[in-house]
C-alpha cells in the first residue's frame, strides 16, 4: 500500500492485485508446512499437527505428511475459503455503494437481483458464523472432535506434537540423518544451509518488525484517527519548574548532599518530597510545606501527604 500510494504508476498493480498475490504467498507457505510438518503455519507455531480421522490408535509422525486427499483438502480450505470469503465481502460492500448511487432503473432485472442478494447476504453470513459457533460449542462440551467445520470437511483432526514428532522435525530440519563422517562438500553444503537459514530468520524477523512499523504509520496517518492524534499533539507544553533561588525565602542547594537546604545542617530524619525528589529534615520541610504549600527548591505545588520519610540502615 505504501509503495502503491507513493508511486502509483509503477507499483499500483501490486495494490490492485494484493489479494491474489497474498493468496499465492499463503498457498506456498501453507503447502510448505503441510508437507513438512502436517500442519498449517499457525498450528505448527502452537505445536499441533493434523492427522486423518479414523479408528487407528497409532498416530503417524508429523514428518510423514498427510495422505494426498486430506493434504489437498486442507490446503484448499486453508487458502481458498478465506480468499473467496474476503472477495464476497468486498463484492457486497461495492454493491451496497452502487445501490446508494445507482443509475440503473428501479425496475431493471440487475437492480432486483443485487437488491435480493444484498437482502439475503446477512442471513447467509449469520448461518456461516453460527455454524462455526455451534461447532466450537460442541467441541468445548466434548461432543465433537473438531473446533472448526473446516477440519471436519478436510477429514482431519488436531493433536499435540509428541516427543517423537519434535525429534523427527529437528532431525529433518538439521538434515543429520546419519552419524557418518561428512565430506568437505557435505560440510560446505551444511554451512551454506545454516547461513541461508540465518539469513531467512533475520529477514523474517525484520519483516515482522517492518510490518508492525508500517501498520503503526498507517494508523498514525489514517484519516479516521486524525482527531485522536490532534487531541494528543495539541496539548500545551508544560511550563518549566519554577525556581525560587532569587527570592528571600528560597532554599539554595548546598554543595554537600547530606545537608538540609533549609536549615543548612546535616539532615535529621531525612524526608523527601514526592513532587520534586529533594531531601530535607523532616521538621524543616514539614513547617515549610505547611506554611507555603510548595517545594522550597522547585516551587512545585506540594502538600503534607507528599512527604516521604527515608529510612537509613543506621536507623
Amino acid at each position: 500500500q505504501v509503495l502503491a500510494e507513493s508511486q502509483p504508476g509503477r507499483y499500483g498493480f501490486l495494490w490492485h492485485w494484493f489479494d491474489e498475490i497474498y493468496v499465492l504467498l499463503d498457498f506456498l507457505l501453507q503447502q510448505h508446512y503441510l508437507a513438512r510438518c502436517s500442519a498449517s503455519f499457525s498450528e505448527n507455531f502452537y505445536s499441533l499437527k493434523r492427522i486423518p480421522v479414523g479408528d487407528g490408535r497409532q498416530q503417524p509422525l508429523a514428518t510423514a505428511g498427510l495422505p494426498q486427499r486430506q493434504h489437498w483438502k486442507s490446503l484448499l480450505l486453508l487458502v481458498l475459503v478465506p480468499y473467496l470469503k474476503g472477495k464476497l465481502e468486498k463484492l457486497v460492500s461495492s454493491l451496497r455503494e452502487e445501490d446508494e448511487y445507482s443509475i440503473h432503473p428501479p425496475s431493471s432485472s440487475w437492480k432486483r437481483f443485487y437488491r435480493a442478494f444484498l437482502a439475503a447476504y446477512p442471513f447467509v453470513n449469520m448461518t456461516w458464523e453460527g455454524w462455526f459457533l455451534i461447532q466450537q460449542l460442541c467441541y468445548i462440551l466434548g461432543k465433537a472432535q473438531h473446533h472448526s467445520p473446516m477440519l471436519r470437511l478436510a477429514g482431519v483432526r488436531l493433536v499435540r506434537l509428541t516427543a517423537e514428532d519434535i525429534q523427527a522435525l529437528e532431525k529433518k530440519l538439521s538434515g543429520s540423518t546419519s552419524t557418518q563422517t561428512c565430506s568437505i562438500k557435505a560440510r560446505v553444503q551444511s554451512a551454506v544451509r545454516k547461513a541461508l537459514g540465518g539469513i531467512a530468520f533475520s529477514l523474517s524477523t525484520g519483516l515482522s518488525v517492518s510490518v508492525f512499523f508500517l501498520q503503526f504509520l498507517d494508523w498514525w496517518y489514517s484519516s479516521e484517527n486524525q482527531e485522536t492524534i490532534k487531541s494528543l499533539t495539541a496539548l500545551p507544553t508544560p511550563p518549566p519548574p519554577v525556581h525560587l533561588d532569587q527570592e528571600a525565602g528560597s532554599a539554595l542547594l548546598p554543595q554537600l548532599k547530606t545537608v538540609c537546604p533549609l536549615c543548612r545542617r546535616v539532615r535529621v530524619n531525612a524526608t523527601a518530597l514526592a513532587t520534586s525528589g529533594f531531601v530535607f529534615c523532616y521538621r524543616c520541610v514539614y513547617g515549610y510545606v505547611k506554611a507555603h504549600q510548595r517545594c522550597p527548591v522547585t516551587g512545585y505545588a506540594t502538600e503534607l501527604q507528599h512527604l516521604v520519610k527515608l529510612y537509613t540502615p543506621e536507623s
